[in-house]
């Protein structure tokens, strides 16, 4: 049965080419044939095929479709800053054609098939992805790409910038009025302030939350009180029994599983 396989895609192929623009959906099912066949190589030349051919009739959402599904073929055969690209090309014309969700969906998928590879590259597509959606006012949608890359640039210990988008993270959940992921960026900040060994930004970051409806007085604001406590007077005991608190130790940021010492240490 699969000795016939090939040769039925390959005289359907041909089949397609010799037929007109108005029969690019045959087109479509010779991609998907190429695809469920496994042969990638093939499968990605049709959908860029077909991604031309809707580029030429200003279909922009069917082109944009096919790029990514291109992109796809290409991530299956473990190209991946070429599927990238094609992905990121595709979010384009997903703009271009107004349908800016779906470019914001593609460029996330796209952040997290490089993250494992590249995590400048997926920082950089988590903040695109997060920027589109913050010009549709999806501002949760926004915040939660934001902090996507705000992990990966504490890791990449790009902590000037990693505190620029936990701030600007913190602000739109400030705006949907979601106060207790509030508290928590708050104390995303100050770990990040104190590494940066901005002791006074820390401190900042704690004052300015006391607005924060519920934030003065809890769990959060406690422990950071503490904290900062412990940094000013170098009490590295101190400082050592707030890290390993259940608060800082479960908290899901690569910033809370490094170790913070004072100065003099």
């Amino acid at each position: 049965m699969h000795s016939h396989t090939n040769t039925d895609i390959r005289s359907c192929c041909h089949y397609v080419v010799k037929l007109d623009h108005n029969a690019m959906s045959v087109g479509v099912i010779t991609a998907v044939a190429f695809k469920n066949a496994k042969q990638f190589e093939q499968a990605k030349d049709a959908y860029l095929k077909e991604a031309e051919y809707h580029t030429e009739n200003k279909a922009l959402f069917h082109a944009a479709k096919a790029y990514e599904q291109a992109g796809m073929m290409l991530k299956d055969m473990k190209k991946m800053p070429e599927a990238i690209q094609l992905i990121e090309k595709a979010s384009i014309m997903y703009v271009e054609n107004g349908t800016s969700g779906t470019a914001g969906i593609a460029l996330d998928r796209a952040g997290k098939l490089i993250e494992p590879i590249d995590l400048e590259k997926a920082v950089d597509l988590y903040q695109k992805a997060a920027s589109v959606f913050e010009n549709e006012d999806r501002l949760r949608e926004a915040a939660e790409l934001l902090g996507k890359a705000s992990r990966l640039l504490v890791r990449l210990r790009r902590l000037d910038e990693a505190a620029v988008s936990l701030q600007k993270e913190k602000n739109m959940y400030k705006e949907i009025e979601n106060y207790p992921t509030c508290f928590k960026k708050t104390i995303a900040q100050v770990l990040v302030h104190l590494h940066r060994g901005d002791f006074v930004a820390a401190d900042k970051c704690v004052r300015e939350s006391y607005s924060l409806p519920g934030f003065s007085g809890s769990e959060d604001c406690v422990s950071m009180e503490t904290l900062l406590a412990a940094f000013d007077e170098q009490d590295e005991d101190k400082l050592s029994r707030v890290c390993n608190s259940p608060l800082l130790k479960y908290m899901d940021n690569d910033v809370s599983k490094k170790k913070l010492l004072t100065p003099n240490y």
